[in-house]
């Protein structure tokens, strides 16, 4: 036992003394340090909110331990940009260590506010990263878009607290709110003149409309979304004729600008929100993506008659949800497309009034495990003693499909109306275990429920897990709708043939490229 006692006191000693050495010759650096890459871009960013950070190394190639006199920006400290050197924040830096063969680490952010600078919609703003000066000065480029928008959030009043809206009270009379504002009538029409940034919900108040013109940008920031009242209305003009240009469609997404986050799902945590009573809304050549939720359309107005929601020429994806839940809703819709839901993409329930024509319903979620299927239509809401009448869900000319063996439920409690068709279809379901063979609802051999409607044949999209829904001409879609009720042209503007196709679009020949 003495003996470790000696050896140990001995270790710490050897360990005291290399710690104190001062032998580590440190030389200037020579202008020969290496870069991960000699340009940052820090993608396009909207006029006061902070960038993404980005991140590059800088290497000692050299056999000998280096000291960079000087690593600063440009700019100086007046430089938009915000660096850390090897998790130190600042804009100058001097006599930055660097052993050999090693590297460091330098992290870039920005915020930037438009205004600053010359006027116009987008500004290009540079500055670079010097390392050390005179002839071994080296330098890494940084490059910014910044693009003015407008932007729209609550307000605060003089004690701080951001404006919210009412949704209603709890069983005890509380008032259930969320961060939001109404929108004045000066806001009720969006144009593509500049992007629009919203923080929190948007409200449409009762009686009035919320006009979103050809071309507009609708970002959304964290747990935002449009929430429509009681008589109010939403009409999204993406197209006013099929000989409009296409690019003219209004984008709904987050306000992450950044190439990373252009698939993201969930960006959003919020919705458009179309709640009771609302009327007339209208969705034609939209995309809304990247949302919890594309669409809640709560139910009818009994003040109006005919469909609260029309949708035509419309897509919605990445929804970490659902792209479209209706609840005792009317709703016609022709050439939409949904795909990549975290549950259904479609969810029809409390029942309702329905027509789907030559729409693409799909689901090839892969960010985490899904057990919904694409379709979910019941009369009554799952776990609740809520029933109402489906008084039509009916589907001509629609594929249904996805990457899992059953991809559409039929709930149906046999108390309310269960009223669903569909026609000239193609659905996935392969019911490998029999689990429906005796129920009505999926008698597939019943002329009234599934005329000329095909099963379980691949439509060939071109890239389900991208969102491009383009069949090929030898898919199971093709050539099955019923050319007397199909649309007169696909959601691209192409004109139906004789003998059209199931879905959103007419088929091609994916094969040609």
């Amino acid at each position: 036992m003495k003996k470790y006692f000696i050896i140990i006191p001995s270790l710490i000693l050897c360990i005291i003394f290399a710690s104190c050495r001062d032998d580590f010759a440190f030389s200037n650096s020579t202008g020969d340090l290496g870069f991960s890459q000699d340009t940052v871009f820090l993608d396009t960013v909207f006029t006061n909110i902070g960038s993404s950070t980005r991140t590059f190394k800088v290497y000692n190639n050299s056999s000998n331990d280096i000291v960079i006199p000087r690593v600063a920006l440009a700019q100086g400290e007046n430089s938009k940009y915000r660096l850390a050197v090897d998790g130190i924040p600042g804009r100058i830096f001097e006599n930055v260590e660097l052993l050999a063969k090693d590297s460091l680490f330098v992290f870039v952010e920005t915020t930037i506010d438009i205004n600053d600078f010359s006027s116009g919609d987008e500004f290009l703003y540079t500055d670079t990263i010097e390392f050390d000066n005179g002839p071994n000065q080296q330098v890494v480029e940084l490059v910014t878009l910044v693009q003015d928008a407008i932007f729209l959030f609550p307000e605060r009043d003089a004690q701080g607290i951001e404006e919210t809206l009412l949704l209603g009270t709890t069983d005890d009379g509380e008032e259930i709110r969320i961060s939001g504002f109404f929108l004045d009538d000066t806001e009720l029409t969006l144009t593509a003149a500049k992007p629009y940034v919203i923080y929190g919900y948007a409200g449409v108040p009762p009686n009035k409309t919320l006009m979103i013109e050809a071309g507009a940008r609708l970002h959304f920031h964290s747990g935002s979304g449009i929430i429509v009242a009681n008589e109010g209305s939403l009409q999204v003009n993406g197209l006013s004729s099929m000989t409009d240009d296409l690019e003219n469609e209004v984008i709904f997404e987050g306000d992450r600008l950044e190439p990373t986050y252009a698939d993201i799902a969930g960006q959003w945590g919020g919705a458009i929100w179309l709640t009771a009573g609302s009327k007339n809304n209208i969705f034609n050549n939209a995309t809304i993506k990247n949302a919890s939720v594309g669409i809640i359309m709560d139910s009818v107005n009994t003040t109006s008659t005919g469909a609260t929601l029309k949708l035509s020429n419309t897509q919605i994806y990445n929804s970490s949800n659902s792209g479209l839940i209706a609840t005792g809703a009317n709703i016609e819709a022709e050439n939409l497309v949904i795909n990549n839901s975290g549950q259904s993409s479609l969810v029809l329930r409390l029942g309702g009034e329905y027509t789907f024509n030559n729409c693409t319903i799909a689901n090839y979620w892969n960010n985490s495990f899904r057990q919904d299927p694409t379709l979910f239509i019941s009369n009554i809401i799952p776990n609740t003693d809520l029933t109402e009448d489906l008084v039509q869900a009916r589907f001509t000319n629609c594929i249904i499909y996805g990457d899992r063996d059953i991809e559409f439920i039929l709930a149906d409690d046999g108390v309310s109306q269960f009223n669903f068709s569909f026609e000239n279809s193609l659905i996935k379901f392969n019911d490998r275990f029999d689990d429906f063979v005796g129920f009505a609802n999926y008698d597939f051999n019943n002329a009234s429920l599934y005329n000329q409607s095909f099963f379980n044949v691949d439509p060939i999209f071109k890239d389900e897990d991208n969102n491009q829904l383009q069949i090929d001409t030898t898919g199971g879609a093709n050539g099955i709708a019923n050319p007397a009720n199909t649309t007169v042209n696909d959601i691209l503007g192409n004109s139906r043939s004789s003998a059209p196709d199931a879905g959103a679009y007419e088929s091609t020949d994916l094969s040609a490229g």
